[in-house]
């Protein structure tokens, strides 16, 4: 058995990682690195494998940093299947199909500047049909059912409590006769955080293969958080501007309208419209809708048994074609829109940003991790002067990073999870998808836990279980 990592390793996007066992090789997530434009575009396209080798696809959950680069897989040689949980494969139908929208058309907008600048065109990394034809792979698997992957190999899924339909995958093998226990956390949710259930941890580890995202860092009380919401939001409204908010389509949108709802209704904001401008954001909700079950208990007693829609009241207003977008720039009283993608490197957001970056009345509310050269990391670092579609704006709009919202296990919750681990056992933790400023700290506490083979990969770094 060995592992190779060739994507989230020292970094929080692209994950992607290769074991091979019994002459299979199983690919691990195959996500969409995030970063400079000029890199971001050659890394996606170009494989450090060859697809063709790979023999199946264990997908963890929907966010795009995980499954966005699966249609330039299957693309570029993959056949195999693709197994991912049901609530999953239903987000990745909305997911890989607007990612593809939005390449295409983010490439056309920027080949009218290349133009401009007497430059050549580019293609889109992947097309719809692409991504149709990508969906044909899936297959739905139900948490907690053991799956024989291979006559030796076998996995089984459990709810991580990141998102819906996110999960921990339990790889069961044989090493030299002997059972081996390889868990893959894929992104390890919260503790009674709202709407989704608390993670339902592996256990009995032999290897762990673990994200690292907020290694270094404790999220603050929720009550806290929703009180500096609450505050933001009353100032922004008195100034008369406007809250322009990129967040994921999955899981950070829903979050930050049920957060809106609570306290719109317990009197702790003004009344003023809320836009979700993001097609994907809409139909995922939809599934969020579809999928009750996968809601805690908190959220069934608020609002399922009372037939309440916890993603949709009176202010709310979810915005679909493109024209009810455009007219949002000549919206002048105060208002928040709420637009994909998160790290604000993609989507209608960009065009939003670009609209209102100059104006120092506005707020800009970042409530997610921003990777390294996204755009939205430049926004948190203050430059003066920020490119947006490969134009220079200035940025005069007030930022604000609150990624307490985050719904990634916090220092102490990825410690909680190691610390139920068996220290005889477990011979092997490999730090994934984090960067080295949380992973390194992280790497050093779980030592201090007593386990000692602590690894932080570098892209391509093989290791011998």
């Amino acid at each position: 058995m060995k592992l190779q990592f060739f994507g989230g390793a020292r970094t929080v996007t692209g994950s992607q990682h290769i074991l091979t066992v019994e002459g299979k090789r199983i690919l691990l997530e195959c996500g969409l690195f995030q970063g400079r434009r000029e890199e971001t575009y050659r890394r996606n396209l170009n494989f450090d494998f060859d697809p063709e080798s790979i023999d199946l696809l264990l997908l963890s959950h929907a966010h795009i940093d995980h499954c966005g680069n699966i249609p330039n897989l299957v693309k570029r040689g993959f056949r195999g299947r693709i197994l991912a949980t049901s609530a999953t494969v239903d987000l990745c139908q909305i997911m890989l199909r607007d990612s593809a929208f939005l390449h295409q058309k983010d490439v056309e907008f920027v080949n009218k500047i290349r133009k401009r600048k007497d430059e050549p065109p580019i293609e889109p990394l992947y097309t719809i049909e692409d991504a149709e034809k990508a969906m044909q792979h899936f297959v739905a698997v139900e948490y907690g059912k053991t799956y024989t992957l291979f006559p030796r190999v076998r996995a089984t899924f459990r709810d991580a409590g990141h998102i819906l339909g996110s999960a921990g995958i339990l790889l069961e093998m044989r090493k030299d006769g002997k059972p081996y226990r390889l868990g893959f956390t894929g992104d390890l949710g919260r503790k009674d955080v709202p709407i989704l259930k608390d993670p339902n941890y592996l256990r009995d580890l032999d290897a762990v293969i673990m994200e690292s995202t907020y290694g270094n860092r404790d999220h603050r009380l929720s009550d806290d958080v929703e009180e500096e919401l609450a505050t933001l939001v009353r100032k922004v409204v008195k100034d008369g501007g406007k809250i322009i908010i990129p967040a994921f389509a999955v899981g950070r949108t829903q979050l930050i309208v049920y957060l809106l709802h609570k306290l719109f209704d317990q009197n702790r904001i003004p009344d003023l419209p809320i836009f979700v401008d993001s097609p994907m954001a809409v139909n995922a909700t939809e599934v969020f809708r579809r999928n009750p079950d996968c809601f805690d208990r908190a959220t069934h007693r608020i609002f399922v048994r009372n037939n309440m829609d916890p993603f949709g009241f009176g202010r709310l207003r979810y915005v679909r074609s493109v024209d009810e977008s455009k007219k949002l720039n000549g919206v002048s009283y105060p208002h928040i829109i709420i637009s994909a993608s998160g790290m604000a490197e993609g989507g209608r957001i960009l065009h939003h940003l670009r609209n209102n970056i100059g104006n120092p009345k506005n707020l800009i509310l970042l409530v997610g991790y921003a990777a390294e050269h996204t755009l939205a990391r430049r926004l948190t670092e203050g430059r003066k002067l920020v490119k947006i579609f490969g134009e220079e704006h200035p940025l005069r709009a007030r930022v604000i990073q609150m990624d307490d919202f985050s719904a990634h296990a916090d220092r102490k919750g990825l410690l909680r999870f190691i610390d139920i681990q068996s220290r005889e056992k477990l011979g092997h933790v490999f730090l994934v998808h984090g960067e080295e400023e949380q992973a390194l700290p992280l790497k050093k506490s779980i030592q201090d836990l007593g386990f000692q083979s602590v690894h932080f990969p570098d892209r391509g770094q093989v290791y011998n279980l």
